[in-house]
């Protein structure tokens, strides 16, 4: 009933030959790396984006 879960091909060596015969960056090397760092920059662009609109937010004060 396990066994498919248990018995798995090891594939670290082919893993490591690729990763190491890449000339792209580190972080782009594995199979989803691009997808991981887009996705950690769209976070930042949207997170600093809003920290820069509550600031200029507070600084130009309520306007009613």
């Amino acid at each position: 009933m396990l066994g498919p879960l248990v018995y798995k091909q090891n594939r670290v060596v082919e893993t490591q030959k690729r990763v190491q015969a890449s000339h792209e960056p580190i972080y782009y090397r594995l199979p989803r790396g691009k997808l991981y760092v887009r996705s950690y920059y769209v976070a930042f662009g949207v997170a600093m984006a809003g920290t820069v609109y509550g600031a200029f937010s507070l600084i130009r004060g309520k306007t009613n």
